[in-house]
């Protein structure tokens, strides 16, 4: 057997590849590395696909979310992901989240800071900049619509607060929530953050409008303003 076959999945125990693995056992019993091997098809010269899958979720933390930050080219950088692969990779993660927030959309109403941050991070999770994004609700907490105020560094964005209260006396919206992402990693809202929260409560309230809460994200996971009770 040559050096290139011998990495070939089609070389494995039948029971061992992961498209006869999903028909046989079933979707669930596929690890990641699994579900992005079937997406890629195969691997390189000394990687079968499945290993060269785990070498590049072990790159990002074996989180998704991490992997999902990856572009076409930084994924093509790994030995073995061409162009198409790659878009393949960033496609079907990118499926994932439309789907996830298809689902937040059919439900409609916010009753959560969790609700909050599924609705935001199809928007914001993988980003490598700051955006800052506004939700507004009816009377119900039923979602209206959303909106980007502002896009900014690494560290630093622009936010018009005027912008935030016209769009809300627009959509007759009854109360807001705020949110926008932290690329850096770190979760704890800034000083900045917390001056500019306040402004815009401030500007809000002069037109009965509430803010529930500011969704700082990263990644998977977020910080509630409103959950940590710093509305004010």
């Amino acid at each position: 057997m040559s050096e290139i076959n011998k990495f070939s999945i089609k070389n494995w125990a039948e029971s061992d590849r992961p498209r006869e693995k999903l028909l046989n056992k079933g979707i669930n019993s596929l690890s990641d590395a699994e579900l992005i091997a079937i997406l890629i098809g195969s691997g390189n010269r000394n990687e079968s696909a499945v290993e060269l899958s785990k070498r590049i979720l072990k790159d990002r933390i074996n989180n998704l979310n991490e992997l999902a930050q990856l572009t076409v080219n930084e994924l093509t950088e790994y030995k073995g992901i061409g162009e198409a692969k790659a878009i393949s990779i960033v496609a079907a993660l990118e499926l994932g989240k439309r789907r996830r927030l298809s689902e937040i959309i059919k439900r409609e109403q916010i009753s959560s800071s969790k609700d909050a941050f599924d609705y935001f991070s199809k928007y914001l999770s993988d980003l490598q900049y700051e955006e800052f994004w506004i939700l507004l609700l009816n009377t119900a907490s039923k979602i209206i619509s959303s909106h980007k105020i502002g896009q900014g560094g690494m560290h630093k964005l622009y936010v018009d607060i005027k912008l935030i209260v016209k769009l809300a006396l627009e959509k007759n919206a009854n109360s807001i929530i705020l949110s926008h992402n932290h690329p850096s990693g770190s979760l704890t809202p800034s000083i900045s953050d917390k001056l500019l929260t306040t402004k815009i409560i401030k500007a809000a309230k002069l037109f009965d409008i509430a803010i529930l809460d500011h969704i700082v994200i990263y990644a998977n996971t977020y910080f509630s303003f409103a959950d940590n009770e710093l509305l004010h």
